[in-house]
């Protein structure tokens, strides 16, 4: 300020007055040393610039000389106040709080959180100007209902009324906008429940006319592959597998031409691949009219090998017979390991095991299953078979065995198992019904011996389409119960009577 005031080469008294109070102004927010110190050292440089002045007026200095004169003495200024101004600030320069400027760091040591809201808790019950509130704020919006500092003046009435009723205000909007936002995600899920009900009704309209084609029969260029998925392989068997298993029977057959199949019948009774034997005994007894399985056919050996690493592979099983007419079909419709893997994956299947493994109560209760939607079907042709003492078991043995392939035609055998391996074991049982429908008329005439050998070998012209029209028509519900409830119910009824068993013997 000095530098503005004394640049002038002319300057008033009323100028030097206006200085002179501005920086008594200036001086008078200072301590008293430090008012009269600096005073001092200012009048001393007023008059020193004063005598300058007429020194230079009289000997011509320079102008930039005479500047250079006034800047030194405006700095000495600064530097006196400054010096004498910077006990004084570090005096002031204690800890405190400011509601503007800085705060200045505190030189005492740091303290935890724990004991700053110890000692807060502590100074505000002390003071006693902080309200009980009923509740503690969860969030930033509530903190309008909270009192102020004890340092600030306290709300009044009307304007914690107010603060009140803007903190209902928020929470009712967000209420809304949540509500709304509920709406929007509501309406969201059912636009997008609609559109996937659009996209399966739109994905089940193939599916349908998939399965349409797939009742009137598979093409045979795609049948063996098709038959391959459906069967699947659950057992995981390779072909490495097959080849392990493959040479086993012939290890086993070369020993039975050295040693004779005689002294193989003393084995363990466990151990069945001494059945190896009958495989050969078998093998010329399938599909006879049409040439290709007998001894010299192109097929005789193929369905000798897939049979004999069978056998070893499954030893608690071995061959039973029927089990070539299967494996037959699958080696006409399937390489060699790919027809021993859909062979031993099928034969897994529950039903096919319970009567390859003569289970002979797993049996009863699928034939007793049978009865069950036979006589629903069926009554008439059912009560002229309980009348003759026809038992299914007479008739669905080798169905099931051969998986009808040694009664019907082969070609209509064949569209039999292309749904048999889309629905499973229930099919196998429609199928039976379908047939007994087909030639109800028929079978009503005949007696139990005729019927018998009827249904062993049904007629080499059975149509297939007018077969399939009544197995269609066959409903397998019985008392709005299917066919896998009502054989879990005879299962049930089998493990309750096992279980009571023991309590009749003991009573």
């Amino acid at each position: 300020m000095n530098f503005l005031i004394f640049h002038n080469a002319r300057y008033s008294s009323a100028q030097m007055q206006i200085a002179f109070q501005s920086q008594q102004l200036c001086f008078c927010k200072r301590g008293t040393f430090l008012h009269i110190s600096c005073f001092t050292v200012f009048i001393i440089s007023l008059c020193f610039i004063s005598v300058h002045r007429l020194w230079w007026r009289s000997s011509q200095v320079s102008d930039l000389h005479y500047q250079g004169c006034l800047t030194c003495c405006t700095c000495s200024y600064f530097c006196a106040l400054n010096l004498f101004s910077r006990k004084q600030r570090e005096a002031q320069s204690a800890p405190g709080w400011k509601l503007f400027g800085k705060v200045p760091l505190r030189e005492s040591p740091p303290k935890d959180s724990k004991t700053i809201q110890q000692e807060y808790e502590a100074k505000v019950s002390k003071s006693g100007q902080r309200k009980n509130l009923e509740f503690e704020p969860l969030s930033t919006t509530a903190l309008i209902l909270e009192d102020r500092p004890a340092n600030l003046p306290a709300k009044s009435e009307e304007e914690a009324q107010r603060h009140r009723q803007e903190y209902d205000e928020m929470v009712a909007e967000a209420k809304k906008r949540e509500l709304k936002e509920a709406q929007k995600k509501k309406k969201q899920m059912k636009e997008r429940f609609k559109q996937e009900e659009n996209s399966r009704t739109s994905l089940s309209q193939p599916a349908v006319i998939i399965m349409d084609l797939w009742w009137q029969g598979l093409p045979p260029n795609v049948r063996g592959k098709v038959w391959s998925l459906a069967i699947g392989n659950e057992m995981n068997i390779t072909s490495d597998l097959y080849e392990i298993f493959l040479s086993r029977a012939k290890e086993r057959w070369k020993s039975f031409r050295e040693t004779g199949s005689e002294m193989e019948s003393d084995a363990d009774s466990a151990d069945r691949e001494s059945s190896l034997d009958l495989i050969k005994l078998d093998i010329s007894r399938t599909f006879p009219p049409l040439f290709i399985f007998q001894k010299g056919g192109p097929y005789h050996d193929l369905l000798h090998s897939v049979l004999g690493a069978y056998t070893c592979y499954r030893p608690d099983v071995g061959y039973v017979q029927g089990m070539s007419f299967i494996a037959a079909v699958l080696i006409l419709n399937l390489e060699e390991a790919e027809a021993f893997i859909a062979f031993t994956n099928l034969l897994n299947k529950p039903c096919q095991m319970a009567f390859f493994r003569v289970d002979h109560e797993l049996m009863l209760k699928y034939f007793a299953a049978f009865e069950v939607f036979f006589e629903e079907n069926l009554p008439r042709l059912f009560n002229h078979f309980k009348s003759s003492n026809l038992t299914p078991d007479l008739y669905l043995i080798d169905w099931i065995f051969t998986l009808y392939t040694k009664s019907l035609p082969l070609d209509v055998a064949c569209r039999v198992w292309d749904v048999f391996c889309r629905d499973g074991e229930e099919f196998l049982f429609r199928t039976g019904l379908g047939i007994l429908r087909l030639y109800e008329e028929v079978l009503l005439q005949m007696d139990f011996i005729h019927i018998a050998q009827f249904l062993t070998r049904l007629p080499e012209d059975t149509p297939s389409e007018r077969l399939f029209s009544c197995i269609a028509n066959t409903q397998m519900i019985s008392g709005n119960r299917k066919w896998t409830q009502v054989f879990n119910a005879l299962l049930k009824d089998k493990e309750m009577e096992k279980s009571s068993s023991p309590t009749v013997k003991n009573s």
